[in-house]
């Protein structure tokens, strides 16, 4: 399934197992390519979903010539999605591709990975749709920029029940749980990925061709126009990106991205009221994101602020109890801190809230503490 500061902060949206990506240092003018890019041509839009002739025969062939129940074919399908007898597709995060590209190369990330699902329980008729988690944490950091992640699936609807197929969720933090998308905002993060690669290949003509089709397809996606207004920016357009900026808090006056690219771009061009207005605006949002908070305590714990790491753990529980990896990082900050009592309490939360083989691991640990 969420770029680059200088005097410009900017927060790129790339929607592919699935980033986002916030500026967060500063870094030197935009580098130049040493040679002339020549990047395959996307396909069109009708063609991103389109089923290789040889796999819709082995789909054919292998759920629909016999009669099973719905639930059983679709346990089969995940089975043929992942085991080596099957497709045996594994994830990889920068697999931007078709279902053609997918099947070819046995790689997706969740947006890959999520329409060739989709393309194969359609030919073996199940009722799928796409679906996506607008906010996660999880992120990468390159070049002096953030990624941070979204993330998209597959729904399967099978009667009066509904079932999520996911390439990676076991490894997703979740604010929300997934939601319905149409398949025109799901091909629209299609381009939106390939945008963003070209992009960071420093071809920005490509990636505004790229970032147009996506907005063809969805107009309404704020994170979008957010990005547009980075590679309008990077590609020279100061005036150009302004009014992508303002056009996504038009669609999303609280959109994150939108208002720290925008008060990025005032700081550059030195409008110190507007930017003040901005950030003050990205404060009250994110003040209420425990996401946010999260990657906040994260940070003061790396650089050894406990105090600060453990509030900011605190406030992102607060605001999201039922994520156990808040629990655990809360632990940590009380045992780095010598709290051992806390951090007790803290791992037991996480393990109640937990199951499988995390919550065998957190038993464990708290096995250890407890002889302490």
């Amino acid at each position: 399934m969420f770029r680059w500061s200088f005097a410009l902060a900017t927060f790129l949206a790339l929607h592919s197992a699935c980033a986002i990506a916030q500026q967060a240092a500063p870094l030197p003018a935009p580098p130049v390519p040493a040679a002339p890019l020549t990047p395959p041509e996307p396909v069109a839009p009708t063609q991103v979903m389109a089923m290789p002739e040889e796999l819709r025969t082995r789909v054919q062939a292998d759920f629909l010539s016999s009669r099973m129940s719905s639930h059983r074919r679709l346990e089969q399908l995940v089975e043929f999605m992942f085991d080596a007898d099957g497709l045996g597709v594994v994830y990889r995060e920068d697999a931007n591709y078709t279902v053609a590209e997918v099947y070819q190369h046995r790689e997706a990330n969740c947006l890959s990975f999520t329409l060739l699902f989709m393309a194969i329980a359609r030919e073996a008729g199940l009722e799928v749709y796409p679906q996506e988690i607008e906010q996660t944490l999880s992120w990468r950091q390159a070049d002096g920029t953030l990624y941070l992640s979204n993330h998209v699936n597959a729904g399967v609807r099978i009667g009066p029940r509904q079932f999520t197929v996911d390439v990676a969720g076991d490894n997703v933090i979740a604010r929300d749980p997934p939601m319905q998308i149409t398949e025109q905002r799901l091909l629209s993060h299609y381009y939106n990925n390939l945008a963003v690669a070209r992009l960071e290949q420093a071809d920005y003509p490509g990636a505004l061709s790229l970032i147009a089709i996506a907005l063809s397809l969805d107009p309404q996606y704020p994170s979008h126009w957010s990005n547009a207004g980075v590679m309008r920016v990077r590609n020279g357009d100061l005036a150009g990106g302004e009014q992508a900026y303002l056009h996504a808090l038009r669609l999303d006056a609280g959109n994150s991205h939108a208002l720290y690219n925008y008060a990025g771009l005032q700081q550059r061009i030195g409008n110190r009221t507007r930017e003040v207005e901005l950030r003050r605006r990205l404060a009250r949002v994110q003040q209420n994101d425990p996401l946010y908070h999260f990657l906040q305590a994260a940070e003061y714990e790396r650089k050894g602020e406990l105090t600060l790491a453990i509030r900011h753990y605190r406030i992102a529980i607060r605001l999201h109890d039922k994520e156990h990896r808040f629990h655990a990082a809360l632990a940590n900050a009380y045992l780095e801190a010598g709290d051992v009592r806390r951090a007790v309490s803290a791992l037991a939360r996480a393990q109640t809230l937990s199951d499988g083989d995390t919550r065998a691991a957190y038993e464990a640990q708290l096995d250890l503490l407890r002889e302490r």
